[in-house]
């Protein structure tokens, strides 16, 4: 089950359980639409995979046990441990 990070990793904006701005990588690395665009290029500075769109994951209980109520999405903010530079190196050397 998707954690469903509560941040964007590189701007650390907001991205609710709900947002159509948040894309992960297959590794769930979380990240903004904008982030996504602009700075890295559709490439994960982590592994180096590319990004889809997150699922949502419905508030309201369509099937019994099944919503955000009974699997909350994660409170725990992540953050980059790679600094900007090191990001737009790796980039550059993924797209080559």
């Amino acid at each position: 089950m998707l954690e469903i990070r509560p941040n964007c990793e590189l701007c650390d904006i907001d991205l609710p359980a709900d947002s159509l701005e948040a894309f992960i990588c297959s590794y769930e690395c979380t990240f903004c639409r904008s982030c996504v665009d602009t700075i890295l290029h559709n490439i994960c500075p982590n592994c180096g995979g590319g990004f889809s769109p997150r699922p949502v994951r419905p508030k309201k209980e369509f099937r019994k046990g099944v919503s955000l109520l009974h699997q909350p999405a994660s409170v725990k903010r992540k953050h980059s441990k790679y600094s900007k530079e090191q990001i737009e190196q790796f980039i550059k050397k993924i797209s080559e």
